[in-house]
C-alpha cells in the first residue's frame, strides 16, 4: 500500500439536533485533522434539495476551507456540470486558485447531484443531453488554459489558472472521455460501486497520455467507518445504514445518531440495497481496517483511496480517520 495516499470527499452531513453552521465548522474541523495526518486532498460533494447534506454551494465551501487549511489540497467532488454555465465554473474556481495557489482542484460530474424539479431550478428550462458534459469539459480546460488568439470570451479571473480538472463518475462514460482527453477520475465507489473495475480497466487501458497528466491517475471512493473494535464500528455504521435506508424509501433526513442492532431489524431487501449501496466500505476494527484497505489498495491500484467517514460524533469520526491512516503507514 506504501504508494497509495489517503484523501476525504465531505458531503457537509447536518447532525440530528445540530445546524448548518455546526455541519460546516465539523467539516473544517476535520480537514485540519485530515491535513494533520498527512491526506492528500479534502473535496466537498455538490447536492441539492436534500435536508440532511449542508454541501449546494461547494465552491464557497472550498474556499472556507482552504482559508482554514495550510497545505492540503482543496477542491470539488464534484461539482455538477449540468447546473452550471462552464464560464462561471471557471470564474469561481480561477478566483479560488488566486486565492490559494496550487491547492485547488476542480472535479466535475455529469449527474445533476438532485432531482428533476430541482434541477430545473437550477438551470430554467435547458434540457441537458450526453453530448453536453464532453463539450462543456472542454470548454472548461480552455477557460483555464491559457487564451488563444481571437478567443472572445476569458475567464477572469480563471485563464491560465490551470486548475486540474479531475473527472468523475459511477460508469464507463467518463472513464472513457477522461481517458480520451488525458485528465485523471475518480470513481464514485462509495455509493454506486458496481462498476468499479470494469471503469478502472477501461480508463487505463485507453488513456492518451497529456501534457499534465502524462500517466493516468486514479481515485477511489470508500466508505470508511473505524473504531477500536469490530462491534462498536458496526454499531457506528448504523448512522449510514440509516441513511441508506432513507435513501431507498425516498426519505432524507439529517444524519441520525447510531441504533445498537439496527441492519438486524430491517428486512432482506433493505439489507440487500444496503449492502449494494455499501460494498466497497471499511468498517471495523484496525486490524480489520487494514485488511481491507490493503485489498482495495491492491485489487484496485488506486493511486489514493478517497474516504467518505458521516460518523455521527465529530470526535468518533476524527478516531476512525486515525486509525485508517495508522493502517495505511502499517
Amino acid at each position: 500500500m506504501s504508494k497509495t495516499t489517503l484523501s476525504m470527499l465531505d458531503l457537509v452531513a447536518v447532525r440530528e439536533g445540530s445546524s448548518v453552521s455546526d455541519a460546516i465548522a465539523i467539516s473544517l474541523q476535520t480537514a485540519q485533522h485530515a491535513e494533520r495526518l498527512g491526506f492528500t486532498r479534502y473535496w466537498l460533494a455538490e447536492h441539492h434539495n436534500m435536508p440532511g447534506l449542508a454541501c449546494s454551494s461547494t465552491a464557497v465551501l472550498v474556499g472556507h476551507i482552504a482559508a482554514g487549511t495550510e497545505r492540503i489540497r482543496v477542491g470539488s467532488g464534484g461539482i455538477m456540470l449540468p447546473n452550471h454555465a462552464p464560464l462561471v465554473v471557471a470564474e469561481a474556481f480561477g478566483t479560488l486558485e488566486a486565492l490559494y495557489p496550487g491547492r485547488i482542484d476542480l472535479g466535475l460530474g455529469r449527474a445533476p447531484g438532485t432531482d428533476q424539479v430541482t434541477m430545473r431550478a437550477l438551470r430554467r428550462n435547458r434540457v441537458e443531453t450526453e453530448e453536453d458534459f464532453p463539450r462543456e469539459v472542454a470548454e472548461l480546460q480552455q477557460l483555464l488554459g491559457e487564451p488563444v488568439a481571437g478567443q472572445r470570451v476569458v475567464a477572469s479571473p480563471g485563464a491560465g489558472s490551470h486548475v486540474p480538472i479531475w473527472l468523475l463518475g459511477s460508469s464507463l462514460f467518463s472513464a472513457q472521455l477522461a481517458a480520451s482527453r488525458g485528465l485523471p477520475y475518480a470513481f464514485a465507489s462509495h455509493f454506486a460501486p458496481r462498476m468499479l473495475m470494469q471503469a478502472l480497466e477501461l480508463y487505463r487501458s485507453s488513456y492518451v497520455p497529456s501534457a499534465d497528466w502524462p500517466k493516468p491517475r486514479v481515485i477511489v471512493g470508500v466508505p470508511l467507518v473505524a473504531a477500536p473494535t469490530d462491534d462498536e464500528a458496526q454499531f457506528l455504521a448504523s448512522s449510514i445504514f440509516q441513511r441508506v435506508s432513507g435513501i431507498v424509501r425516498g426519505e432524507r433526513r439529517a444524519l441520525q445518531p447510531p441504533v445498537a442492532g439496527y441492519l438486524e431489524s430491517r428486512d432482506a431487501q433493505e439489507r440487500a440495497a444496503i449492502a449494494d449501496f455499501l460494498a466497497m466500505a471499511v468498517i471495523g476494527g484496525p486490524a480489520t481496517v487494514a485488511q481491507h484497505m490493503k485489498r482495495i489498495a491492491e485489487v484496485t491500484e488506486a493511486d489514493e483511496l478517497m474516504l467518505v467517514c458521516d460518523v455521527f460524533d465529530p470526535a468518533m469520526r476524527l478516531r476512525s480517520l486515525d486509525i485508517a491512516a495508522a493502517a495505511l503507514a502499517a
